[in-house]
């Protein structure tokens, strides 16, 4: 089973690998869905692949956009540079994207998007024989459904297990390019107008604005919960799945870290023993610590409802803060090197995440800057501390503490 894991930058992308993703998905500066990501230039594609590659992992790129003429125009080069650095495989929903790449880039494996919304055996079928190496299933699919599909076509099948859900049909929502003007959801420029709070105005009372109430709860009736899917991992192995994908190439590597570490965990520890694998509570508690909505199953074993959706606030929530991300160890001294992402000082309880070791929890006694100094707190952005700590950490791991509303 492959774990793949979004990457919206380069950071993101090393740690989602380094916590153990076997690979991950990303866009460059065109012709993919996520705009407001920081995305990879060709360059930097090169680099991602290079370093992806040394660790035995894979470079999946998006170029999932549903394009118009304007949009076609690049898009052959794109699709050449992108065979030439060489990525891994490509990821499509668009049939005239599919069709070039084909004849452009035959050699270049084709990923359909879950953008393409295939639901059934016959469209994966079409795909398949038309020469596409790997499926990514529609949200709206059930395993149920998925096993049927890998029992009638012999191709590769992907799903989501976590993170974000879009209210819209296998996310083709227009009403971010209604609302805004043009800033187009199916192609790359969503500004979530689900997350919205809406009201209803009445033509000849304009300026009077009057509640939607869908129950005693709230009125964001567009406002999916996250998906989380770990409680369900065996039903996601029978059902012939591939590879389980995470959802947020615009999270933060805290959000990517963790997941990632999580799942990884729980795919161990079900491959050694299937028979007797159990979810773990420690797992469980892991994936509250990050910023996220209430979580839900999603499609994958029965049909949402009305518990489905966030009904009183739009904003995620989230138990614990990122600040700081381990960049050394010396092990002479005792001291933890931290790049700093949010303010903290002497006396603080926190805890490390590592990519490969266990939790780390520690109360702050010393600190000191980057010339010896000692410091009792760390103010500045990005600022290198030094930590004094008897237990090693590995590099990449990450600092955090309770969030305030939680301490």
């Amino acid at each position: 089973m492959e774990l793949l894991a979004p990457a919206g930058s380069m950071d993101k992308l090393k740690m989602a690998l380094l916590y153990g993703a076997d690979a991950v998905y990303l866009g460059g500066k065109s012709f993919g869905l996520r705009a407001f990501s920081d995305n990879f230039s060709l360059e930097e594609m090169k680099e991602a692949v290079s370093y992806a590659h040394s660790l035995g992992k894979h470079i999946y790129v998006t170029v999932n956009i549903f394009p118009h003429n304007a949009d076609l125009q690049g898009l052959p080069a794109y699709l050449q540079s992108l065979a030439a650095i060489p990525v891994d495989a490509i990821l499509i929903a668009d049939p005239g994207i599919f069709s070039m790449a084909r004849q452009l880039v035959p050699e270049l494996p084709i990923h359909i998007s879950t953008q393409a919304n295939t639901t059934n055996w016959a469209s994966v079928k079409f795909w398949h024989d038309n020469g596409a190496k790997r499926v990514v299933m529609a949200r709206e699919v059930s395993l149920k459904d998925v096993q049927e599909i890998h029992d009638k076509v012999p191709v590769e099948l992907e799903g989501f297990v976590h993170g974000a859900m879009c209210i819209s049909y296998s996310g083709r929502c227009l009403l971010s390019n209604y609302f805004t003007q043009n800033r187009d959801s199916n192609r790359g420029q969503c500004v979530q107008c689900c997350r919205f709070k809406y009201n209803i105005v009445e033509e000849k009372r304009p300026g009077q604005y009057f509640p939607v109430v869908e129950d005693e709860r709230g009125t964001y009736i567009f406002n999916s919960k996250d998906l989380c899917l770990l409680p369900y991992l065996p039903e996601l192995y029978a059902s012939g799945l591939c590879s389980l994908k995470i959802e947020g190439r615009m999270k933060s590597i805290h959000y990517v870290a963790t997941v990632v570490k999580v799942y990884r965990q729980a795919l161990d520890a079900y491959e050694v023993d299937p028979e007797h694998f159990t979810v773990l509570p420690e797992w469980l508690e892991e994936l509250e610590k990050i910023s996220h909505r209430p979580y839900t199953r999603g499609f994958s074993v029965s049909r949402p409802t009305e518990v489905d959706q966030v009904y009183s606030h739009a904003s995620n929530t989230q138990t614990y803060e990122f600040i700081g991300v381990v960049r050394s160890y010396d092990a002479a001294r005792h001291i933890a090197w931290i790049e700093q992402r949010n303010h903290f000082k002497v006396g603080q309880a926190v805890e490390f995440l590592q990519p490969q070791g266990h939790l780390v929890r520690h109360v702050i006694t010393y600190l000191t800057d980057e010339k010896g100094t000692e410091i009792t707190t760390a103010p500045h952005p990005r600022q290198l501390v030094g930590l004094y700590l008897d237990t090693p950490l590995e590099p990449w791991s990450m600092m955090r503490r309770k969030a305030a509303a939680h301490a």
